[in-house]
């Protein structure tokens, strides 16, 4: 069905891409929607490349993101968003956090990372908001926080109530971490505010 919206979230093991498919999912079963998430895609070890597929409409059948398919890209860093760009609808948004993990054959000099990723990016046309999320995540009191200044981000694209995104961290996020997730998602709301406006 044409109404059908898919949604991308690619990082690396131990980046809690899990807990920003959660959060997402919330907002979006509450809502109403018919939601499919797929496992985690990939070596889920500390380092390895993740991928979770979100999906969410009247009715949705499979969770799996094609070529060509994702109306929105969460990156966790820079490489896994040149990676997961063919999936991407024309139309499509990507959203990057600024950083560059590397992976093992970079680690191991097999390989070299390469150069200039946002403007690559950007020269192709793509609709990119690159965001240095780590910074906001520590300025927030937490470097892990990562996932949830991008699913904040996220929010300002999408048609949902800033309560409706409350609610999902309340839900999925810990009691004991849950403040400092607050003000990382804010951190990253406000980001894509002010640069939708900009």
């Amino acid at each position: 069905m044409t109404d059908t919206k898919s949604i991308m979230i690619v990082g690396v093991g131990g980046q809690g891409t899990l807990l920003a498919s959660r959060i997402l999912g919330y907002v979006l079963m509450e809502a109403g929607f018919d939601v499919k998430m797929s496992e985690v895609h990939g070596m889920s070890q500390r380092g390895g490349s993740v991928v979770t597929y979100v999906k969410f409409g009247e009715r949705v059948f499979s969770p799996i993101v094609d070529q060509g398919e994702a109306d929105y890209i969460l990156a966790f860093e820079r490489l896994e968003a040149a990676r997961a760009l063919s999936c991407l609808k024309t139309d499509g948004t990507l959203i990057m956090n600024d950083r560059a993990i590397s992976p093992m054959p970079v680690i191991t000099g097999a390989m070299k990372y390469p150069d200039e990723i946002a403007e690559k990016l950007r020269g192709k046309g793509v609709d990119l908001i690159a965001c240095d999320a780590l910074a906001m995540a520590q300025e927030s009191g937490n470097a892990k926080s990562v996932n949830v200044v991008l699913i904040g981000v996220l929010s300002a694209l999408m048609d949902f109530s800033n309560d409706a995104w409350q609610r999902a961290l309340v839900a999925c996020v810990k009691p004991k971490f849950l403040e400092l997730n607050k003000k990382a998602f804010a951190l990253g709301r406000e980001y894509a505010a002010a640069n939708l406006k900009a």
